[in-house]
């Protein structure tokens, strides 16, 4: 039946021959758009006639579509229709019509003999877009461009701002511990201050307290600047307790509503989400609710020392050497990637990134150390802790002698646990040819850029406080070190303090470069204008790791240049 119906349409209406005139392809693309088809002795008669769009334009009017059979042309033909709406100009029509690129109507004239012929589209095909291929780890891509100046041709510019080796005069007592909170206090509370953004000038929570009928309204506020004690959640609100040196006083902290959407309000939204540390130096500004039952203080605003947007200093064009930067290599572990500190000494040897590196940055942990935790002995393969200390000598003495290493202890490193810690005892720093060693943490400038170092052992503390901060994310306890002002500000968690009568765990110079390790991941970025670096360590997962279900990123060393602030990630693991 099929064969039949098929056969008898091709009699009565055969295929169209295809014409070699150019001006049948405007014709058949005007056909195409108003659902026609000619037949062969139509196409014919269609070329005779001087407006063909006419006999077009007429069967549209008609409502006349398919086959154009030389019946239906004469009949529009006697219609004699005239047209209302003339379409315009042909050749813009074909133009602008997508038809043109669809009916493949073959064109034999001169003039596009050349053109090539183009059939239906079904899936244009573009130009694939040259995507750099990915660096190991997924590391970011860097340009060799960015780093041009060779190391060898500067001099050492090292110069310390702050190292408490030789300077620790603390004797342990509650004086001591008094005097540590009241220096905290003191230096955060001037940079909320002086920053403006308290609505009120701070009052004394006794006069706060005495005057409370005063401060009993939205209206009517007080501001307090104080250290935050007794953090704790009752569903989604936040109460805690601040003290002054007058006295302290209990507080709550509620969400705002969905409809709030002030800066206050987010303020208030962003501390009650994260939470606060005990210890923390803040400023709140708020009121008493007279008809509650409460005696609570209700904060209205809530501040943090602010840290404003950074503008970077640099070492200037002359001396636009890089600076590398590591951590918890752990000398003397059987982890210990001893195979990849040799590969990354080769090539400190031989690449040409390497040869513009002036400084390498050891943040603590130089070695495993020894009695460190229970049954470490065996997983050592160094168990004297000189012997370990030997070794890490043997090992950077290895890098080519323009390179400058500074080394600063961890809590793995044969110093107090407490801190901030001194330096290497200079019996171990004996066995070193060349390196320039400090205490944890240290301030200082290379060529004038501003670098605070930490080994980060207060990370674990950020971690247990603070909601959004976790091993794999030690970036943003950095970013909440910052945004706090100081490195370490829990008594009594999981980081051993020492209390020194100054606080030296404030961060009152915003740093250029800020650098932590401890945790053994790796990061670098840009929080408000100071480079972030969480150090890479060179040790294998141990089997506490492996308990904890944490994998480090080994291997990795950051390198930044220290006039125009590039950096570069290169693993060698």
């Amino acid at each position: 039946m099929f064969c039949f119906f098929k056969r008898n349409c091709l009699e009565r209406y055969p295929p169209p021959v295809i014409m070699a005139d150019g001006r049948w392809r405007e014709i058949s693309i005007r056909l195409a758009n108003a659902g026609l088809f000619a037949v062969a002795g139509v196409q014919a008669k269609l070329m005779d006639i001087e407006n063909p769009n006419d006999i077009i334009d007429s069967a549209q009017k008609l409502g006349i579509k398919g086959v154009m059979t030389e019946e239906i042309l004469e009949e529009i033909l006697e219609k004699n229709i005239s047209i209302q709406e003339p379409i315009g100009d042909n050749k813009k029509n074909t133009e602008t019509n997508p038809i043109a690129d669809l009916v493949p109507i073959l064109d034999g004239t001169a003039e596009s003999t050349n053109i090539p012929v183009k059939g239906r589209v079904i899936a244009p095909i573009n130009d694939p877009e040259t995507i750099p291929a990915s660096r190991p780890h997924n590391l970011p891509h860097f340009s060799l461009s960015d780093f041009t100046m060779p190391a060898n041709e500067i001099d050492t510019e090292i110069e310390i701002h702050f190292d408490i080796t030789g300077n620790s005069i603390t004797e342990g007592k509650m004086s001591d511990i008094l005097s540590c909170f009241n220096s905290r206090l003191e230096k955060l509370k001037r940079i909320i201050v002086q920053s403006g953004r308290l609505r009120n000038i701070p009052t004394d929570i006794t006069q706060v307290i005495r005057n409370r009928t005063r401060y009993s309204s939205y209206e009517n506020t007080a501001s307090i600047v104080g250290l935050v004690t007794d953090v704790r959640y009752n569903g989604d609100n936040l109460y805690f307790n601040i003290e002054d040196k007058s006295g302290d006083i209990a507080c709550v902290l509620y969400p705002a509503r969905a409809t709030e959407s002030s800066p206050e309000a987010k303020r208030r939204n962003n501390i009650a989400i994260a939470g606060l540390m005990n210890d923390d130096v803040i400023g709140i500004t708020g009121h008493f609710n007279p008809g509650g039952r409460s005696d609570k203080f209700i904060i209205d605003d809530i501040h943090l020392p602010p840290i404003e947007k950074h503008e970077k200093r640099t070492s200037g064009p002359d001396k636009a050497v890089s600076a590398a930067f590591i951590s918890d290599i752990h000398v003397g572990s059987k982890t210990f990637l001893e195979a990849q500190w040799m590969k990354m000494v080769k090539w400190f040897h031989e690449d040409p990134l390497a040869k513009t590196i002036k400084y390498l940055v050891l943040s603590g942990d130089a070695v495993d150390g020894v009695g460190i935790y229970p049954n470490q002995d065996k997983e050592l393969e160094i168990v004297d802790i000189y012997q370990q200390y030997e070794e890490v000598a043997r090992l950077t003495e290895l890098l080519p002698d323009w390179v400058e290493t500074i080394i600063l202890p961890g809590n793995h490193d044969a110093v107090r646990p407490a801190e901030p810690q001194p330096s290497l005892d200079p019996m171990i720093q004996q066995y070193f040819n060349r390196a320039t060693f400090v205490g944890n943490p240290c301030d200082f400038s290379l060529h004038g850029v501003r670098t605070l170092s930490y080994h980060g052992v207060s990370i674990m503390d950020f971690v247990s406080s603070i909601k959004h901060v976790t091993f794999s994310t030690p970036e943003v306890a950095m970013e909440e070190m910052l945004e706090r002002r100081h490195l370490a500000p829990s008594w009594g968690g999981k980081t051993p303090l020492s209390p020194e009568p100054e606080d030296h765990m404030v961060i009152e110079e915003i740093p250029d470069i800020f650098v932590t390790g401890h945790v053994h991941g790796h990061f670098c970025g840009d929080y408000k204008g100071s480079t972030l670096i969480q150090s890479s360590t060179w040790q294998d997962q141990t089997g506490y790791m492996r308990m904890l279900g944490f994998q480090p990123k080994p291997c990795i060393l950051t390198v930044v240049n220290l006039y125009t602030h590039k950096t570069a990630s290169i693993p060698f693991a």
